[in-house]
């Protein structure tokens, strides 16, 4: 005989774990399936323990400029194997939180391979046992995986992807990174920071290609500064490894193809919907490249079956997949929640330098025929930054500029990461440019820079 629940939730990444909690939180029966560990590919994979390794690269390239803040660190080294392990002592940390989290809210957990066998039916195979259940509404948050290279697959010793490079046995000498999104030039950053020689391999003509052509154009500088080489409008013809590293076959933008060898490879150029074998082609739910079509609140074109996060499309972020799982729950809940807003969203590159934006690059919102007020304002304007001893960087502001609509925001240097989020509740609420000039910032903070931006856009930047 079945379990019966209001609503069975397959996956529990950050979409599937939040949208449990808040669907108990609305008096539902819930259960949620999980096929390895809770918390998803974030927190034991990706988004958590990256920023646990980041930290220690950060850390670590401090200490080996001690002296440019009057202080002294002699032989400063590592041992990678403890990096590693504080890392995933970090992911251990969370995925109990989230074990504590769905015992108090008194969610189901099955552990075991899930599988849609009909509508409002689910079986999850756990071992030699077979568990049934029935549900009214299921939601889909199966996540993504990395994309293969199709002539050079991972093999976890010399071709890595993001798991793998999390959990390196050895130090990259010379390293190889493939694609130039968030995840790639994060790794990238890790990798040069503790020593590494860094290359990556772009096909398209700038790196960060989502983020506005200033921020890519500093961060190309940036980087380079450091020591990583960048190589843009370039691709990878061949990937063949050996016993002690790989040799890759590159293809410049002249049509040169040359061949170099490095210790190992990450590959970085995407990920791969999780949405085969889970019984949704039988029941003819739509997909577009894999990814399942969903409504602005979650729901597919097959009644019962909603679906959020990465499995959805892009962008492939956390917070995203958190909303949307939140969006879901409550209309499934007989609630009348506000339809995601993808253009409030923000992203952000947990690199040295970092980035972040929400909203439209200067050259969209040009492409979609506005009349354009842009503000930017330099880190070495900015007293904060320089007493940090991180003046390098900027902040860019998009309005429209007959309605004074904030159409874009888009920052890059320290500690972007945890400003921008300024800037997305501004979108939330429609705040215009006076209110931004009106508001005060304390001093001496970062933040200052949002507004001097903003005061820039309109020709009264009072700092530079």
């Amino acid at each position: 005989m079945a379990d019966v629940f209001d609503l069975v939730i397959l996956g529990s990444g950050p979409g599937g774990y939040v949208a449990a909690i808040r669907a108990s939180q609305l008096g539902l029966r819930v259960a949620i399936v999980e096929r390895e560990r809770l918390g998803g590919i974030c927190l034991n994979w990706g988004c958590i323990p990256t920023k646990a390794l980041l930290r220690t690269s950060e850390i670590y390239h401090y200490m080996q400029n001690a002296e440019s803040y009057g202080l002294k660190a002699d032989n400063v080294g590592f041992d990678l194997a403890k990096v590693v392990d504080r890392s995933r002592k970090v992911a251990g940390q969370l995925n109990a939180g989230v074990k504590g989290l769905m015992k108090k809210n008194k969610v189901t957990v099955f552990e075991g391979v899930g599988t849609v066998t009909a509508k409002g039916k689910l079986s999850v195979k756990q071992g030699d046992k077979t568990v049934e259940l029935e549900a009214k509404n299921i939601v889909v948050a199966t996540g993504a995986r990395a994309r293969d290279l199709p002539f050079a697959k991972a093999d976890g010793e010399r071709i890595w992807t993001y798991r793998h490079a999390m959990v390196p046995t050895e130090m990259p000498t010379k390293l190889l990174v493939i694609g130039s999104g968030a995840i790639g030039v994060e790794f990238a950053s890790f990798y040069n920071d503790m020593g590494a020689d860094v290359t990556i391999v772009e096909m398209l003509p700038r790196i960060l290609p989502v983020e506005d052509e200033e921020v890519s154009a500093f961060m190309d500088k940036a980087l380079t500064k450091q020591g990583i080489k960048l190589l843009t409008q370039t691709g990878l013809e061949g990937l063949a490894k050996s016993a002690d590293g790989v040799t890759a076959k590159i293809k410049a933008k002249d049509g040169k193809v040359t061949e170099e060898t490095f210790s190992h490879a990450i590959i970085a150029i995407g990920i791969v919907p999780n949405t085969e074998n889970i019984g949704l082609e039988a029941l003819g739910v739509e997909t577009d490249r894999g990814h399942i079509k969903t409504d602005g609140y979650g729901r597919t074109n097959v009644e019962g079956i909603w679906a959020i996060g990465d499995v959805t499309g892009a962008p492939w972020l956390a917070h995203k997949a958190s909303h949307e799982g939140i969006i879901a729950v409550e209309k499934i809940a007989g609630g009348s929640p506000h339809q995601m807003d993808k253009a409030n969203i923000p992203g952000c590159t947990y690199s040295r330098p970092q980035v972040a934006s929400v909203g439209m690059t200067e050259a969209k919102a040009k492409e979609a025929g506005y009349e354009l007020k842009v503000g930017k304002f330099p880190f070495i304007g900015n007293g904060k930054a320089i007493a940090l001893g991180e003046a390098e960087g900027f902040v860019k502001t998009v309005f429209d500029a007959k309605t004074g609509e904030l159409l874009g925001a888009h920052m890059v240097g320290a500690e972007v990461t945890e400003l921008i989020q300024g800037y997305v509740v501004a979108r939330q609420l429609e705040t215009t440019e006076a209110e931004l000039m009106e508001t005060v910032f304390a001093h001496p903070t970062l933040s200052e820079m949002m507004h001097e931006s903003v005061l820039a856009a309109y020709g009264r930047a009072i700092h530079y």
